[in-house]
């Protein structure tokens, strides 16, 4: 009998047609209008980003295993997995290199003051800026020393940085001359020039990023922010930012998103700001697509899956 499986975006003819040759059998839903029905009931896995909001999985009583299109977690009913025991694989490492290719554009683009000469530019006015700076000799400190953070680390190579990384226990990381353990991040911070947050958003991340680690800061730091907004204080960052203890940040992730008009970092003239944009690339389906039909060709053949996700960890 057929494995049935859940597909929330459709992949194409072509590629639906290799997950029925594996043996499975095959439904297409759109993520942002299923709901529950009796012809789901024995489905045995999703292939899905976020159909959790409409979608009522309490009812899948057969479901096995959710394959995420994201690396993220945070819009899957973890409690109910946990206590249900269903097995998690994600899409890490599928965006990396687009991120990794954003961080690094940011920093420059922060460090050159971009924003203010294309301003220039659009006024046709013509002011050098003598205030910019070179990456050449900083220190760059990422938050995180996953995937993202290690294809990064990897292009700021040819600048000439010290490169920083902090982790749970402060494990060697390629690419990165020195990493920190989660309890020392302070002590990191200081020595930072650039620090870049690629961290998960777990409980334990929430408002890591508080008064006191922008007090560890040195005046004129660089934040850049790719892993979710609420790893950052929203409000003690605008203040940060404002009173200029940031030279400036680089920010594709919000605590509210779409971020609010309302929003005071809209105005501020040292903040560059793009809509969760930072992951988006020509590839990036066909990555994506790569690490579901491996996973989904091992799960037929009783082998172990890729990208398996600890949900005690939430990563």
């Amino acid at each position: 009998m057929a494995v049935k499986v859940l597909f929330t975006y459709d992949y194409g003819k072509e590629n639906m047609n290799k997950i029925r040759e594996l043996g499975y059998e095959i439904t297409i839903a759109d993520e942002k209008s299923i709901i529950y029905s009796d012809k789901l009931y024995d489905t045995e896995i999703m292939v899905c980003y976020n159909p959790f909001q409409t979608l009522d999985v309490d009812q899948m009583k057969f479901l096995k295993w959710i394959q995420l299109s994201s690396i993220g977690i945070d819009q899957l009913p973890i409690e109910y997995a946990k206590k249900s025991g269903i097995m998690v694989t994600n899409n890490r490492g599928g965006y990396s290199i687009p991120m990794g290719e954003w961080i690094v554009m940011n920093i420059l683009q922060i460090l050159k003051n971009s924003f203010g000469l294309y301003k220039n530019q659009m006024n046709k006015l013509w002011k050098m800026d003598t205030g910019v700076l070179e990456l050449f000799g900083k220190t760059v400190g990422f938050i995180g020393t996953g995937t993202i953070a290690v294809e990064a680390a990897k292009r700021l190579q040819g600048f000439g940085v010290k490169m920083l990384g902090l982790n749970t226990n402060g494990r060697d990381t390629e690419y990165f001359h020195k990493c920190y353990e989660i309890k020392e991040i302070d002590n990191m911070l200081a020595q930072c020039d650039i620090v870049v947050v690629t961290i998960p958003s777990t409980n334990e991340t929430y408002h890591l990023f508080n008064e006191e680690r922008f007090n560890s800061m040195p005046q004129g730091t660089v934040l850049v922010n790719v892993a979710r907004g609420n790893i950052i204080d929203e409000e003690i960052l605008i203040k940060n930012l404002k009173n200029r203890k940031l030279r400036g940040a680089a920010l594709d992730v919000f605590d509210e998103e779409p971020l609010s008009e309302n929003s005071p970092l809209w105005n501020l003239d040292n903040v560059i700001i793009t809509p969760h944009n930072s992951w988006i690339s020509e590839m990036r389906n066909i990555r994506r697509w790569n690490v579901i039909y491996e996973n989904l060709k091992r799960y037929i053949s009783g082998e172990e899956l890729i990208n398996k996700v600890n949900l005690e960890k939430g990563y």
